[in-house]
């Protein structure tokens, strides 16, 4: 009779669980637009991740109240659409910083004949003109392999009446964050191009319709449920830790796009 023996590769005893190293250890994040939703779930993945968070908002007792939650290293109430103050948070942010992610700001839904010349401008410059003022002020703290994230949608997939300008505005993102990469390069820009994500803000802009857009997407979309704040949080810190992505945008709908 052969006596056949166990071998262990790796050398554990049976049962071990392989450790991993945290992925952000020793880094610092900084969250503009980190009080709720999107950007508190990654500075809260980011945490987990053994990374000092930083974070801002424009609501003073909500954000102190995220800061207390996660053990920010620090926080500032701040509107990010003004340049001076963004200039001043990163006056005062010591270096190095090795991530930003930039959530702040919001589509802006509705017909486009009643929107006056001073509101199709916002809705198609926001998001640039706070990412332009937050890299122009942040560039020269990050380290090289550091990652400028960005925030999108895929709107410009689909037009519709529902849409407006948000599709045009979302449509400015990917060839903006490509070509704003070379500029920043070895500093990398990224875009996360989201669907509906079930967050504040949605709860916000659909009121009563909450739930019947939750339901509808759990019956429709491909993978069976609701796209939430810690979905978005994963890629982001993936996005973060892979210093091979520049200049791309990625989109997580859950298949939204896809389907009618």
């Amino acid at each position: 009779m052969t006596d056949y023996g166990v071998i262990v590769l790796g050398g554990g005893a049976p049962g071990d669980t392989p450790q991993r190293e945290p992925e952000l250890a020793g880094q610092t994040v900084v969250v503009i637009g980190g009080s709720a939703g999107i950007g508190f779930e990654t500075a809260r993945r980011a945490r987990t991740e053994g990374a000092q968070v930083i974070l801002t908002g424009r609501n003073p007792d909500r954000l102190e109240g995220a800061a207390l939650e996660l053990g920010a290293k620090r926080s500032l109430a701040f509107d990010a659409n003004d340049p001076a103050a963004v200039e001043r948070f990163f006056q005062e942010v010591p270096a190095p910083i090795d991530h930003v992610l930039v959530t702040a700001g919001g589509p802006r839904y509705g017909p486009l004949l009643d929107m006056s010349k001073d509101d199709v401008q916002r809705a198609l410059s926001e998001h640039v003109a706070v990412a332009l003022d937050v890299a122009r002020n942040a560039v020269g703290k990050m380290r090289p392999g550091g990652t400028l994230l960005l925030m999108g949608g895929t709107g410009a997939r689909r037009i519709s009446r529902a849409l407006g300008m948000a599709s045009a505005a979302t449509a400015v993102l990917p060839p903006f964050t490509a070509a704003l990469a070379l500029e920043l390069a070895p500093v990398r820009v990224n875009l996360i191009a989201a669907g509906f994500v079930d967050t504040p803000l949605s709860a916000s802009l659909l009121g009563d319709g909450l739930e019947a857009r939750r339901e509808e997407l759990r019956t429709t979309l491909p993978i069976g449920r609701v796209v939430g704040p810690a979905d978005v949080a994963a890629l982001a810190v993936h996005i973060m830790t892979n210093e091979a992505l520049t200049g791309a945008t990625y989109d997580i709908d859950g298949g939204q796009q896809f389907v009618a």
